[in-house]
This record gives structure tokens, sequence and C-alpha cells, in this order.
């Protein structure tokens, strides 16, 4: 059985370390807590779980910190984690089993990282990552701001264990602050930086220029195809609040240069074509989103309804705008087979089985009614 040493970077965390440290300290032989600065009780509540507790003095780079933490392992592999991270019963399960049997051969383990939810649950958004990793590798981490744990050789293993992010606080301010200080005041705004910068100026909604470096990006060395595709959609997700839908949808198209077309990016260009009214276009892009499969080793951001009950819900909508109500009928109750106690689906389920109800006493008599979706 595989030996794990938990390593975390923690500062001013007292609202959520014990729920992240309930969920996994049984599970690994070693917590190895680096303190960056802590104000409040932050390194008291980390005192009763661990007394390997370092302070790191704080230089606005989080692969410092985080490869710092790791110098400090000493069982045969690293986990790291979040202090807004935790393990559900399920994956704490999958993890105790994992454990037991990994074959030492496995370099790094991939993980689910789940980063949104719906009102049950349900992950929403989420991605992968190297999360458990053999420390005679010498994995480092990467990049002082949206650092990378750098495992560009070794054996992966894909795991459906997810480790999920229930983030408190916003953490926009300090991220523009370090990449203005340490990215572009030192002249590094290029590649994967760059990237990452047109992002945050993306969330923070400044439109204009976040789009001019997406495409100063586009146009740059394919390093990485996962960023360039997510660059594709965070570029037409500006041209979306610009008012510029044209130049949205061919954004969204650019996407396939780099990949095989995939369910999130069908479903926004779906969304594309019913808001201008083309319904029979935007069902094709729907029902295509419901053939494809997730691809095994995407490490970036996937809007997870994409691939469940998204397309459904549109599907509905779109056949409900063309009369085709017991197709609509049919999308709805797929839609409800992910979200059973969806009000909005139920109230659909109502309307529709009303209309069609009417339409057989009518003799299918169509009569100019609003669709009921």
């Amino acid at each position: 059985m595989i030996t794990v040493s938990l390593c975390m970077i923690v500062r001013n965390e007292e609202e959520v370390l014990a729920r992240c440290l309930d969920s996994v300290a049984d599970l690994v032989d070693e917590i190895v807590i680096v303190d960056t600065g802590s104000t409040d009780k932050t390194k008291e509540i980390a005192a009763r779980y661990t007394d390997r507790i370092f302070d790191f003095e704080w230089i606005d780079d989080f692969a410092a910190a985080r490869n710092y933490s790791f110098s400090l392992a000493t069982q045969s592999y690293i986990m790291w984690l979040d202090a807004d991270d935790l393990l559900f019963e399920k994956d704490r399960e999958k993890f105790r089993q994992l454990k037991q049997t990994l074959d030492p051969r496995y370099d790094s383990v991939v993980m689910e990282y789940h980063l949104a939810f719906d009102d049950a649950g349900n992950p929403t958004a989420g991605s992968r990552r190297n999360r458990l990793v053999k420390r005679s590798k010498g994995y480092r981490w990467v990049s002082p701001i949206h650092e990378y744990l750098d495992v560009s050789d070794g054996n992966l293993y894909l795991t459906d264990i997810a480790v999920s992010h229930k983030r408190v606080g916003d953490h926009s301010a300090r991220n523009m602050r370090i990449f203005k200080e340490k990215i572009v005041a030192e002249g590094k705004l290029e590649g994967r930086n760059l990237f990452y910068y047109a992002n945050e100026l993306a969330d923070a909604g400044q439109y204009e220029e976040a789009s001019e470096l997406y495409q100063r990006y586009l146009s740059g060395p394919v390093d990485y195809p996962e960023d360039h595709m997510m660059a594709c959609s965070k570029l037409a997700e500006c041209y979306h609040n610009l008012g510029q839908p044209v130049r949205k949808l061919e954004s969204l198209l650019m996407a396939f240069k780099y990949d095989k077309p995939r369910a999130d990016f069908c479903c926004w260009i779906g969304y594309c074509f019913e808001a201008e009214g083309h319904y029979a276009t935007a069902i094709y892009w729907y029902e295509t989103a419901l053939k494809l499969e997730k691809p095994l080793f995407h490490m970036g951001v996937q809007n997870l309804v994409c691939w469940t009950w998204m397309p459904h819900v549109q599907l509905c909508i779109c056949y409900a705008k063309l009369g085709e109500l017991q197709k609509a009928y049919e999308h709805n109750e797929q839609a409800l087979s992910y979200l059973p106690e969806d009000a909005n689906l139920l109230s659909n389920k109502r309307k529709l089985e009303a209309a069609l109800a009417g339409k057989a006493q009518a003799g299918g008599a169509a009569g100019g009614e609003e669709p009921p979706c």
C-alpha cells in the first residue's frame, strides 16, 4: 500500500480549513501545512490535525510556496489540496480503495475537480488535475499565479475520484495585483501568462482589453490545445457581452481547429442559432452534443451539464417553438431523468401534457398558440 503526504499552503483559512481536513485526515499518512502569513486562527486549527506546520514568507508566488510544501513531504506520494477543497464520502471511499491498490509504477493520479454545483449538489462544471504524485519524481510547480504542477513525463492513472471545490471569498483583486506586479511589469506577458491575464480581465468585465489579449494569444504557438480551446470560449463570452453575436459564433467555431467537437461547444453554438430564431439549426447542434463522449484526459474546465441534461432542455424549447410538442415532451422527460425535482421541468411537463391532450382532442388541429416551453 502506498503512503501519502498531504501538502497544503494556507493563509487566513479559519472558515474552511477544518472542513477540508475533516474530509481527508484519516486517509493520509502525513499532513504538511505551510502558512503564508495567517492573522486568524488558521494555524491553531491546523494544529488539531498535525504538528508539521511551517511558515513561508509570502512573496506573491504560489508556485514557490507549493514547491516548499512539497519539499517537506516524507511519504511515497504527495497529495495537494486547497483549504476550500474537500472530499465527499463517496470519493473518500474511492480514495481509500485507491490507496490500497495503486500500482506504484504510476507516477501521477489524475482526479476530477468539481468547481460548481446545482441546487441538488450535482457538479455542473469541472476539470481534472494531477492530484497525487510520486515524491521521487520531483515534480515542480510552475508560475507565480495560476500555478500548475508540471507533470510532463511519467505514467498517469486516470480515476473518477473527485475533489470538490467549495470556494469562499473572491480572489480577483489579489490575482490582478500579482499579475500586474510580477508578470506585466516584468515583461512576461506571453504564452500561458497572456491567456490567464486575459481571463482575469474578462472576469473583471474588461471585455475589450480581454478580447484583444485572447486574439493575441490565439495567434501564437499552440503549446497546450486545452488552453486555446478555453481561450476560444472566453473570447466568445467577451463578444457576447460586447453585443457582437457574429464574432461570438466565429470564436466558438475556431475551437475546432484544436480538437474534435465537444458537447459544451456544440451547446454554445446551438445557443447562438437559437437566439436568432434558427431553431432547426440549433436542434442539429444540441443533438450533436448528445452524441459526444467526454474526452478522457481533458484537463481544461468543462461545463458538465452539456453532457447530461442541458441539451435536452434546449431541445425541448426548440421543438416546442417548431410546434413538435411530442418531441419537446420526450426531451423534457430526458432532462427530468437527471433533475427529477426541478420546478421548471415539472412545470414544462404539465404544460406539455395539457397541450398534447388538447391537441389530441382537437384532432390534431393547430391554432397559433404560444408554445408551452
